[in-house]
């Protein structure tokens, strides 16, 4: 046979392109079972006897192969002339010398053995090819992981006989300059079912099979022989004495697992890598716990694996996965292994778990009709106490004016106006219902209020209310929808169906930062069903938030407790439009996480621009008489400076430098907040000291209102100094998969969330209501010390 060596070098190198097309041939080659399609590993793999040499060269060195042969032979041929230079530590193994390539000198011993020696027409026999390697020696698993080559068995078998896919024993893990492969070592059984049809003839069969491997020790020998075993077919199945060892074989394999005592989702989300986290139950004494996952074409699971704090009783394991080519998996197939005290393997699992966004402890409740109801009913509650939140009050000073106009219009055009109203929130959340759901079949987390983690649309948001107080002050004028009106209509007319329609959405866009009691509870549950339960849940909170509104249209005997139209009326307006002028401040400042403090600088030098635009267009489009047409040129002219300028010039809006860099926690305050995660939870509980975690946002108003009358004063904050508490803040202004997976692993959509964890590991945490009082923090701090 050709001497070949190969060092993990070569073999990393080769390790990220996809693996070839295999080719169906008579002869099969048999190698387990691997992925072709949508998830990380099923089916059985088939390859040609030729395609196995190949793979021991990079790609782009097989195209040179002949370049390759040649000057192998003549670094082979001064190595029979010359002595050989000392391994150095560490260095990359040196070429084999030709003696030590041959077939016999190859360090492991391969042979057949059948756990039967007579077989019935149309039973099943199981095979076991037996590799003894010698000692710091291996062969590869199944996928060999970033180096290496799987044993190949090429069956010649007699008409009738046919062989499955190999069932693989558990694998160890080498790792050799920072490159980790799957491999086995010592003595081992490679296990493949015979089936022999019913019309086999009787009489003793020959079964022969070429084995071909790759070893691997300081340097790396392919080798191969054939091997065969004789079976004689006859009326009953008898065993035969090497069935013990085919038995003990099978006690090594790994046992099947349910997939719903597995669960693996993304960490975060990425074009080309993503972290994928999986956590179970692992057996009782278990000290330590790894993933061997099957090959791809599409995806490749790196070999390093991370060991993560986790619940009681749970694991779990973070594995990189680089993407190679199509999409991202849905699925993930492999073996978990589970080692106890002086690395003694406990148990080993064949898995093939749903990759989903969804974090442990979160399962998909399907809910009766009863509790179904209950909770639309929450959403529905919660929608209407969103009316009183903070965030919506801008849009009820419009909402009030607006009945003031209707008090003196027309029942018709009043209830008209109204359901318009309710038009607009209703379709506003559905096309929010819409982007979660595309967010979770998309695999990643979706969350209330996710859109102002996004810093376009906090630009664009500012930029719409800013026009909106320009437009309240009087420097412009609105007239949507004013032909479909009479020319001599009232003023509740002139602003139109359209005007009404936008308040519905402009009531929406500004209630999601804000979570309202019975609207948490709701929103947990509604993150966690199907498309059609999400819907209807985001249904029952537009009809309660638009409920008042629609309502007074209807019944105008409660528009008479409202004032008479007058002249307070333009005094109102222009009073209206702080609050909202206000509002655009407070969402100028959420650009600051995204931009820092010279990127708002930017926006606030573009918002000047549009305001500079909106009274040219107000003052000499609008209100004059005279080149209007310049004027509207002048007015578009100094917005688009601004945009070109401040927004893409200057800012770079569409790529924020930010967006990367950690989010620091707050130090201005009372208290000394360090940053969350997961591991610094379970560390301070390893210690025996209470918890506080806030979960918090910039542009959370319920979350500021908190934290400023119930958590950052100070007898908080010497209740933590008096209790040796840890308070950590995870701050959830930016997209943040982990945190969105911790909001929804304690049922929640979306900030604000504080969870106080006893100092006591074993009990369960403390999460406190959407509302905070000082009583409550304080309350629960106690719990926690006890």
């Amino acid at each position: 046979m050709r001497a070949l060596t190969r060092n993990y070098a070569g073999a990393h190198r080769s390790v990220r392109r996809p693996i070839p097309t295999r080719e169906h041939t008579a002869a099969l080659v048999l190698r387990g079972s691997s992925a072709a399609g949508g998830h990380l590993g099923c089916g059985p793999r088939i390859q040609s006897r030729k395609r196995f040499w190949p793979r021991l060269l990079p790609r782009h060195l097989w195209g040179m192969r002949w370049q390759v042969t040649l000057t192998t032979a003549l670094m082979l041929g001064l190595g029979m002339v010359t002595e050989a230079a000392p391994a150095q530590p560490n260095a990359l193994p040196a070429a084999a010398p030709a003696d030590q390539a041959k077939a016999d000198q190859t360090h492991t011993r391969v042979q057949l053995v059948l756990e039967a020696d007579t077989v019935r027409p149309g039973d099943t026999v199981w095979a076991g090819v037996r590799l003894q390697m010698d000692l710091g020696w291996h062969t590869y698993w199944e996928n060999p992981g970033e180096s290496g080559a799987a044993t190949e068995i090429e069956w010649h078998l007699p008409e009738g006989v046919s062989a499955g896919p190999i069932q693989w024993p558990v694998p160890e893990k080498f790792v050799a300059g920072g490159i980790v492969s799957y491999g086995l070592a010592g003595d081992q059984m490679l296990l493949v079912p015979l089936t022999f049809s019913a019309r086999v003839p009787k009489g003793p069969l020959t079964l022969r099979a070429a084995v071909k491997w790759l070893e691997c020790a300081q340097m790396c020998l392919p080798g191969q022989a054939a091997v065969q075993a004789t079976i004689t077919v006859a009326d009953q199945t008898t065993a035969s004495a090497q069935a013990a060892l085919i038995q003990e074989a099978k006690k090594r394999l790994p046992q099947q697992k349910p997939a719903a005592e597995v669960v693996a989702w993304w960490e975060k989300t990425g074009e080309q890598s993503r972290p994928l986290l999986l956590e179970w139950a692992p057996t009782p004494g278990t000290v330590e716990a790894d993933f061997f996952p099957l090959a791809s074409t599409n995806f490749m699971v790196q070999g390093a694996t991370d060991r993560l704090s986790a619940g009681p009783g749970k694991v779990r394991l973070r594995k990189l996965v680089d993407r190679l080519q199509g999409r991202w998996p849905s699925r993930i197939s492999g073996v978990l292994v589970e080692h106890g005290a002086d690395a003694k393997l406990l148990a080993a699992y064949q898995v093939t778990v749903p990759i989903r966004s969804a974090a442990p402890g979160l399962t998909v409740a399907k809910l009766g009709l009863g509790e179904l109801l209950g909770y639309l009913g929450l959403a529905f509650l919660g929608g209407l106490v969103l009316n009183l939140m903070p965030c919506v009050l801008p849009v009820i000073a419009l909402k009030v004016l607006s009945f003031v106009h209707q008090s003196s219009g027309s029942a018709a055009q009043r209830r008209k106006l109204g359901l318009v109203y309710g038009l607009g929130v209703v379709v506003s959340l559905w096309v929010l219902a819409g982007v979660v759901i595309g967010v979770q079949q998309a695999g990643q987390m979706a969350s209330w209020g996710m859109q102002f983690q996004q810093p376009q649309f906090v630009v664009l948001i500012t930029t719409v209310v800013t026009l909106v107080a320009l437009n309240l002050f009087g420097v412009f004028e609105i007239s949507l929808a004013g032909r479909l009106m009479d020319a001599a209509g009232t003023l509740a007319a002139q602003q139109g169906t359209a005007g009404a329609f936008f308040h519905g959405v402009l009531a929406v866009v500004l209630a999601t930062p804000c979570t309202a009691p019975f609207l948490a509870a709701a929103l947990g549950v509604a993150f966690t069903q199907p498309p059609a339960v999400i819907v209807l849940f985001f249904t029952a909170i537009a009809l309660g938030l638009a409920a008042p509104y629609v309502v007074l249209s209807f019944f105008p005997g409660l528009l008479g407790l409202l004032p008479k139209p007058g002249p307070w009326m333009n005094h109102f307006k222009v009073a209206m439009g702080f609050p909202m002028l206000g509002t655009a401040v407070w969402l100028l400042t959420l650009a600051t996480p995204h931009y820092g403090d010279r990127g708002v600088l930017w926006v606030g030098l573009f918002l000047v621009c549009v305001a500079v635009g909106a009274w040219i267009w107000g003052e000499f489009v609008q209100r004059g008489s005279k080149r209007k047409g310049l004027a509207a040129a002048m007015a578009l002219a100094v917005v688009l400076a601004g945009y070109a300028y401040g927004l893409e010039v200057a800012l770079q809006w569409r790529k924020p430098s930010g967006a990367d860099s950690p989010v620091q926690p707050q130090r201005h305050g009372l208290i000394d907040w360090q940053p969350w995660s997961p591991e610094a939870v379970a560390q301070a509980r390893a210690q025996g000291r209470p918890v506080l975690v806030d979960f918090t946002a910039d542009w959370c108003l319920t979350c500021k209102a908190n934290k400023t009358t119930s958590i950052e004063i100070e007898p908080v904050r010497a209740k933590l100094k008096a209790l040796n508490a840890v308070a950590l803040l995870a701050d959830y202004t930016r997209a943040n998969p982990t945190i969105a997976a911790e909001l929804q692993r304690f049922g929640r959509a979306g900030v604000p969330l504080v969870v106080v964890y006893p100092k006591d590991p074993a009990k369960p945490p403390i999460v406190l209501p959407t509302l905070l009082t000082p009583s409550i923090v304080l309350e629960a701090l106690d719990q926690a010390a006890r």
